[in-house]
């Protein structure tokens, strides 16, 4: 037993915690759980425990359906949430095959590979997301979602639920490890952003599981009703995800060079060209949900177009501010990302688009200065301006011919993925929308 597993122990002991929370997600990123004893634990972190994964979303098939999720002590932290005489702790899990082999199909996996891959390259990868979603007061059967307030961007509320809100859910996730940067009123009615800190990918994907829990714990005890939906209101801003990542290279940050264009280094350039061509491929995932286009070509700053630009926030891929004089600040912003991912599939292509870049020595086009959306298709098409996918339908196109996607998920990941999605598509195509039936139901 290695030391983070002894005190692990330890701490539930002295902290009389009665459950551990076995937590890991599913290809899709709903968050799956599992309770266990203190006395179990032990066993757990040697042996692991096992489920039927076949039951999962995408984790395996009926003919291979045991799997074993085993604690990982580093992500130990006591529920917040889950206080008083029957404490309640969690911890993130690694699926195992039978024989101990790591699962191909455990999305924390597919992003410890990418990891992997970046490391044997000389890389640490780092992220820092901006996490938009909306508040809704309780909902009246048939009755439209009402926001909890109707104020805009950077608003201040006075008595605001807002506020209350954010200072609860901060509260819990620092009390958890997780550091916060910044909190606001986003653009839309009811809508909020929290940021967390910098922080390596793996870390940054279970923060925000950890996050997106907090979020829903908060909004009950509120009385809210909380959702990461990408498009939750017609005619309002999207919630998006927007991620500011990095390479390092031990402790110095590969992005930055000192006479380079906004600081940027030739390795940063070549990242920023690989995701830019291999955005369409990864969009599926990134904007896994037929709502997610919505948001995508719904106006309020979603970036509907394959380009990139300094504080260009029309750009797919922005580079922020500078800090001259502070090379650890140099990153690049993919905003292509909306609230409802699943990170560690998102992050695992967003890293993986980057590096091909970085191999390849893929080079970056010219910056695109004008606001994109204002430019007509003629302009945008002399400027080599690539619209993103429309659909999901046209996400999932692309998706299928990615060599650099099927090898990032790998084989049961991608099949089960594009499956998902086909059936999402076509399940909403044989809707009919209220839109529909005002439009022509008197017809």
């Amino acid at each position: 037993m290695d030391r983070q597993q002894e005190y692990v122990l330890r701490a539930i002991e002295e902290r009389d915690i009665r459950f551990i929370r076995l937590w890991f997600t599913d290809v899709i990123g709903v968050l799956k759980s599992v309770a266990i004893a203190p006395a179990e634990l032990e066993g757990a972190f040697s042996e692991g425990i096992g489920f039927d994964g076949s039951a999962i979303e995408g984790l395996a098939r009926v003919s291979e359906s045991d799997m074993i999720a085993r604690p990982d002590p580093s992500t130990f932290q006591v529920l917040p949430w889950r206080g008083g005489k029957l404490g309640t702790a969690r911890m993130f899990c690694d699926i195992l095959t039978p024989d101990g082999e790591p699962a191909m199909a455990d999305p924390r996996n597919v992003l410890k590979r990418a990891l992997a891959k970046a490391s044997d390259a000389g890389f640490t990868f780092y992220t820092h997301p901006e996490i938009e979603f909306y508040l809704f007061r309780p909902q009246e059967e048939g009755k439209p979602l009402v926001p909890i307030d109707t104020a805009g961007y950077f608003d201040h509320v006075a008595r605001g639920s807002g506020h209350d809100f954010r200072r609860a859910a901060i509260s819990l996730l620092e009390s958890m490890g997780i550091s916060v940067e910044f909190s606001h009123h986003e653009a839309g009615p009811g809508q909020n952003e929290i940021d967390l800190r910098y922080a390596d990918a793996l870390t940054t994907a279970d923060n925000l599981m950890t996050f997106r829990s907090v979020v829903k714990e908060v909004s009950l005890e509120q009385g809210f009703t909380a959702t990461f939906m990408p498009k939750p209101i017609a005619g309002q801003p999207g919630s998006g995800m927007h991620t500011h990542v990095s390479l390092f290279e031990g402790d110095t940050n590969a992005f930055h060079s000192p006479g380079g264009e906004y600081q940027l280094s030739d390795t940063a350039r070549a990242f920023m060209a690989g995701l830019l061509r291999h955005s369409s491929e990864i969009t599926a995932v990134t904007n896994q949900f037929v709502n997610s286009y919505k948001r995508l070509w719904g106006g309020g700053e979603a970036p509907s177009y394959k380009c990139w630009g300094h504080n260009n926030r029309s750009a797919l891929v922005r580079v922020p501010m500078y800090k001259p004089g502070k090379s650890q600040s140099a990153r690049v912003e993919y905003r292509g990302l909306d609230s409802s991912a699943n990170p560690y599939l998102a992050y695992a292509l967003i890293l993986r688009a980057g590096l091909k870049g970085i191999e390849e020595g893929y080079d970056l086009p010219e910056e695109a200065e004008d606001n994109v959306w204002e430019l007509s298709e003629a302009e945008r098409r002399a400027l080599g301006i690539e619209p993103l996918p429309g659909s999901l339908e046209q996400a999932v196109r692309a998706m299928e011919e990615s060599e650099l996607v099927a090898d990032t998920l790998g084989e049961n990941v991608f099949n089960h993925f594009l499956t998902n999605k086909r059936q999402e598509w076509s399940e909403y195509r044989a809707q009919v929308t209220p839109y529909e039936l005002d439009r022509v139901g008197v017809i």
